[in-house]
């Protein structure tokens, strides 16, 4: 008979809870502002949910540039350098296999693309104040180039892109989550509430043989 037993680690900090709950929320209003925009594209409203779109950049600018600062100073778990696992991206290239070695903390091969979606997030960020100073007049870039009306292309296209690509990045991320949960059979989602991660051990149980 296999018994489960699960080790538990208290992985994240509440600081990094917060700044991950405060990034989330306003990737997913600023994704729901841009649906909205476009369900009321010339009507009345569609100014002041661009004006609410720009007010919730802001707040991921913060929000990235908190989990900046406390990816260098943070505790062990919530610095960049717990991405870092290039032996084992290069395992996947040359296995072709995603199996990796369990750890308490970011997953190895997922943190790759953490990483990838926070460079992502800072370019998306830059090109979306350049967009508030060229297209509203707004945001700290408007002194620079609010009347560089050319640049809105160049800043469009590309947050356009990452916009995309965050959606993309968002199916997958939950999809994984789902995933790993059920293959793991490990309560993961909850680590980003909780602070806490746990690693299931399968044991061979003989009859008779009890575990508490």
């Amino acid at each position: 008979m296999q018994t489960l037993t699960y080790r538990r680690l208290k992985v994240y900090d509440p600081i990094l809870r917060v700044i991950h709950a405060w990034n989330g929320l306003a990737i997913l209003f600023l994704m729901a502002t841009v649906w909205l925009s476009e369900l009321f594209e010339k009507g009345p409203g569609e100014k002041t949910l661009w004006t609410l779109h720009i007010y919730l950049g802001y707040a991921l600018v913060t929000g990235i540039a908190a989990r900046i600062l406390w990816g260098i100073i943070g505790p062990k778990h919530a610095r960049f350098t717990d991405f870092w696992h290039p032996q084992a991206w290069l395992q996947v290239f040359r296995t072709r296999s995603l199996e990796t070695k369990h750890r308490f903390g970011h997953h190895p091969l997922a943190s790759g693309a953490y990483l990838a979606v926070y460079l992502l997030l800072v370019v998306m960020a830059a090109t979306g104040l350049g967009l508030a100073a060229v297209g509203h007049s707004m945001g700290p870039l408007d002194a620079w180039v609010g009347d560089m009306p050319w640049l809105k292309d160049i800043f469009e296209e590309p947050h356009e892109l990452i916009y995309n690509l965050l959606i993309a990045f968002v199916v997958v991320h939950l999809g994984a989550l789902i995933w790993h949960e059920k293959h793991d059979r490990a309560p993961l989602a909850q680590a980003m509430v909780s602070g806490y991660q746990y690693q299931a051990t399968q044991h061979s149980q003989s009859q008779g043989e009890h575990h508490a």
